[in-house]
């Protein structure tokens, strides 16, 4: 039996791809340093019989830098872009000749297929980390599980000010759309940890949303494919797809979308090698 590997080595956790007879198994560690010997370790802790490994692919954080092998098994660097493009068209067996992609990890990244190649279209600095972040900072948890169990608990529209709330009318704008992340929370020391979540987590979605959509009129079209474990929570979700309905986008999600960049290293493997 050949096994193919993929490691994507994220800022927070280091996802793990294997093939075997074209099935995939998943799995997930905690990030450490780049190196070999963390290679070698997660493999050892998975029992993977090294001598039926044909390649070993890496992407994110500083893969680049390893050597060639491990243990004359070829290690084939894959850049995040081609990582995330491959990934995507793999999970949800997309045959455009034009789509996009948005990774939605610590931060975000959109890129774009167009003229048979992966092209990286922007990103921002507002992701999980983002969340996570600021959520221990206010509410004293980091745990996107935690997060998501209190932001469907709270009410965000008590932080939040809305369209129909400071103005009349924008435009055609939904007088429901948020106007201003946060901004009652100005004139409010009683505040909900419930409130809080759910605030932040409509906020974080609602960034992703924008620059999603933003980027997606700018290549033109109207579908967008979503990678990465930020966007599978469903109060990050929500905000991003009120932003995206507001441009006539649609989102896309899928199972194992966490490990869209891995499966994007093996999708690498299987086309290039």
């Amino acid at each position: 039996m050949l096994i193919k590997i993929a490691f994507d080595f994220g800022i927070t956790n280091t996802d793990i791809v294997i093939q075997k007879n074209n099935q995939m198994e998943f799995y997930s560690f905690p990030s450490e340093k780049v190196e070999t010997s963390f290679i070698l370790k997660i493999l050892n802790d998975l029992k993977v019989d090294i001598n039926q490994v044909t390649n070993i692919a890496v992407t994110g954080g500083k893969s680049s830098d390893l050597e060639d092998t491990i243990d004359s098994i070829p290690l084939v660097k894959i850049n995040e872009v081609q990582a995330i493009g491959y990934g995507a068209r793999e999970l949800y067996e997309i045959k455009d000749s034009k789509f996009m992609v948005v990774s939605t990890g610590t931060g975000t990244a959109c890129v774009g297929y167009l003229n048979k190649k992966f092209t990286h279209l922007g990103g921002i600095s507002i992701g999980g980390g983002t969340l996570q972040g600021l959520s221990k900072l206010t509410i004293d948890t980091n745990k996107p599980n935690e997060i998501e169990e209190l932001a469907i608990i709270g009410d965000k529209n008590n932080l939040d000010s809305l369209i129909g709330e400071v103005v009349n009318n924008i435009g055609a704008l939904d007088p429901e759309i948020t106007a201003s992340n946060f901004s009652k929370a100005r004139n409010s020391s009683n505040l909900s940890n419930n409130d809080i979540a759910s605030s932040l987590s409509n906020m974080v979605g609602e960034v992703i949303g924008t620059v999603a959509y933003l980027n997606a009129l700018l290549l033109g079209v109207d579908n967008i494919y979503f990678i990465g474990r930020v966007s599978t929570l469903n109060t990050v979700k929500n905000g991003i797809e009120k932003r995206l309905n507001l441009a006539g986008v649609k989102g896309n999600y899928m199972k194992n979308q966490g490990f869209g960049n891995a499966i994007g290293a093996i999708a690498y493997l299987d086309a290039n090698t």
